[in-house]
């Protein structure tokens, strides 16, 4: 896999389009290196191998060298190669052709864009751009997904003179979330996107003009502890002239609930930063760096299992296995076979949103009571 990234990736163009002078000011932070990235990039891998395998390549295992394989992995990755397998079969023209971690130039609208697409294929009139995702703390949609649009036009760049496209299938297969997404457009409404929200936003992220913007794209900016647009946005609530809670308006408490995450997290952001500064040395005023708490934990469990065992106790409790690693076990039909009736999902905890979540809306007390009043 290639691990070279363009200025403005698609993987961060959510952030550098809402707010093109980030990515100039992230210039003067370093990427820090991320287990969940690097265990991404070993499922990525294994996923091309798969696909390659699929395209007739004959080539080594790669499982015996590959950081962080697992299970869980070999699972997925299998689902995500199966989803491949039915695009094909399922294909409208008879004649699909796939193309794997293939290489991508959309540098027309964004200067020195290039990319990597995990799997392309083209059906016909319609080309499926599709998406492996490996991570899990965050489920992602498809639907109007800039970096799904830009491997859109990056495969529209590529093939649309020498195929009749005039339909693009952007898909993001997440397995460890159960998250398949697909989002359509036209060729020509996915053209009109990059000529009128792409490109002027590319050219001023190069330049680095244009006004900093906070919103949930920041958190994956590498300047966000410090940028002062984002410190200034969220000190405007620090400001608020705060009274007992019984005291506010519900249209001031509404006003302040669009803001409360955003503000912690950008609090936490900031303590983030400063713990990482005094790590390396950094002293600030009135501060000091302490060792936390800690828990006790054995230095070599296989020996504390062996001298317990020896003085004659079990030094081992039994554990009923997870759904999930049961599900390994058994394998998905045997599991549903023997206990689907055995299976219940318990009511979430109530977390209040913006009606923009996907997320139905719980019956709650007032709205069961207005249900009853209808009914009667």
């Amino acid at each position: 896999m290639p691990d070279t990234h363009a200025l403005l990736s698609p993987s961060s163009s959510e952030r550098w389009i809402a707010c093109p002078p980030s990515v100039r000011l992230s210039e003067k932070f370093d990427e820090k290196p991320s287990e969940y990235a690097a265990e991404g990039t070993a499922a990525h891998s294994l996923c091309e191998y798969k696909l390659r395998q699929i395209l007739g390549y004959e080539e080594p295992d790669i499982r015996e060298n590959l950081d962080y394989y697992s299970e869980e992995m070999e699972s997925c990755t299998d689902e995500y190669r199966n989803y491949i397998l039915e695009l094909l079969n399922d294909s409208c023209s008879g004649k699909p052709l796939m193309f794997v971690e293939q290489k991508i130039d959309f540098s027309r609208f964004v200067k020195g864009g290039f990319g990597t697409s995990d799997c392309i294929i083209i059906d016909g009139t319609t080309i499926h751009v599709i998406d492996f995702k490996y991570g899990k703390g965050m489920e992602v949609d498809a639907v109007n997904n800039t970096q799904m649009m830009i491997y859109g036009i990056g495969a529209l760049e590529m093939f649309d003179g020498i195929f009749d496209i005039n339909r693009v299938v952007m898909t993001i297969f997440q397995p460890r979330l159960s998250n398949v997404s697909t989002f359509e457009m036209s060729k020509q409404d996915l053209y009109h996107w990059a000529f009128t929200v792409l490109q002027p936003a590319a050219d001023m992220a190069y330049q680095g003009a244009g006004v900093l913007k906070c919103g949930d794209h920041c958190r994956f900016c590498k300047a966000k502890s410090v940028c002062r647009a984002r410190a200034e946005y969220n000190l405007k609530l620090a400001q608020y002239d705060f009274k007992m809670p019984e005291t506010l308006e519900d249209i001031e408490i509404e006003s302040l609930l669009d803001r409360l995450d955003m503000f912690i997290k950008w609090a936490e952001d900031v303590k983030e930063y400063a713990l990482e500064q005094a790590v390396h040395g950094k002293k600030w005023n009135g501060y000091k760096l302490v060792e936390g708490k800690s828990n006790r934990k054995y230095t070599n469990e296989v020996a504390v299992a062996d001298k317990v065992t020896k003085a004659g106790y079990d030094p081992y409790e039994k554990k009923l296995l997870g759904i999930t690693a049961m599900t390994k076990l058994l394998g998905k039909k045997k599991f549903e076979e023997l206990l689907s009736g055995l299976i219940e999902k318990p009511q979430g905890k109530p977390t209040l949103v913006s009606d923009s979540d996907a997320r139905p809306e719980m019956n709650s007390a007032a709205n069961a009571a207005q249900d009853f009043e209808e009914e009667n």
